[in-house]
């Protein structure tokens, strides 16, 4: 779950209800229990989305919803880590060799990028394949930002319309002029519901929206970017550079890299000799005019 998204709505509500507590204490809270306004917003709201939109678009709020509430986005330094060990299972058996690894992968634009490989397409139709659903992801998502920066317009806009229709009531059926200030609260309380939902609920959740279309289309971009280099054969360690230049750089140690092995006959290296006392210190320089020279 996203811990920002709820603790923001309920930080809110909680001030809320603090400052109208503090002031008026619990009788403060009866001019906001107005169902009549709360449906003129919220139903008001839902039906000019129904105008706007298409039915089907409309009836999927609920999986967008999710998607802003639940989703956590993914690892992008996993997805290198996975890079650089198919990278060297290939390098060793070759692309066939990776055909019980596919069906092991999570991620299903993955499996489908490594699956061409394995299958022994080319770049480019590889490429085109990969970018051509990127597209489509990129529309789908657009359209769940606009419903919900549609919902944050429409909303005070009903706000509005629910304070003006109720004051038009309540002035044309009011006969004791004492009780228009509190019949003039709860007009207001359309007012503040719509304000309320446009720019707590819908405004934000369409700019949270944007932000995990963005996030989930860079970890697309380097899935693209590591089976191209995959499919061309690159070293571990040049697909690793490539992929890491992705990441931000506190992600850029990628876990689970072993250290490299030192060369044979190197110091450290297994069966090296040990080195011999004083051999590391300098050999002296041979005086100038030695004979012979």
């Amino acid at each position: 779950m996203d811990i920002a998204t709820v603790m923001g709505i309920l930080v809110f509500l909680g001030l809320a209800v603090a400052t109208i507590f503090i002031g008026e204490g619990w009788a403060g809270f009866k001019p906001f229990m107005n169902l009549e306004a709360l449906l003129m917003v919220m139903g008001g709201t839902f039906c000019a989305t129904l105008v706007n939109y298409p039915l089907s678009q409309v009836v999927g709020l609920g999986r967008i919803l999710r998607k802003v509430l639940f989703s956590s986005g993914e690892d992008t330094s996993d997805i290198v880590v996975t890079f650089v060990t198919l990278t060297q299972k290939a390098k060793k058996e070759g692309f066939l060799a990776l055909q019980g690894d596919v069906k092991k992968i999570q991620n299903d634009f993955l499996r489908r990028g490594i699956q061409l490989v394995v299958d022994g397409a080319d770049q480019e139709f590889i490429r085109n394949m990969l970018e051509t659903e990127i597209g489509f992801i990129r529309e789908r998502h657009k359209v769940g930002q606009e419903i919900f920066n549609a919902m944050g317009t429409y909303s005070p806009a009903f706000g509005i319309i629910g304070t003006v229709l109720g004051m038009i009531l309540m002035l044309s059926t009011i006969d004791d002029v004492s009780a228009v200030p509190r019949r003039m609260a709860l007009a207001l309380a359309a007012a503040f519901y719509g304000l309320g939902s446009g720019y707590l609920l819908f405004l934000p959740m369409g700019g949270k929206l944007r932000r995990r279309s963005e996030e989930e289309l860079l970890v697309k971009e380097i899935i693209i970017r590591g089976v191209l280099l995959l499919q061309s054969g690159a070293t571990p360690s040049v697909v690793e550079q490539n992929l890491k230049a992705y990441l931000e750089p506190a992600k850029r140690m990628v876990k689970g890299r072993p250290a490299a092995a030192p060369a044979p006959g190197a110091p450290g290296a297994p069966g090296a000799p040990a080195a011999a006392p004083g051999a590391a210190a300098a050999a002296p320089a041979s005086p100038a005019g030695t004979p012979g020279a």
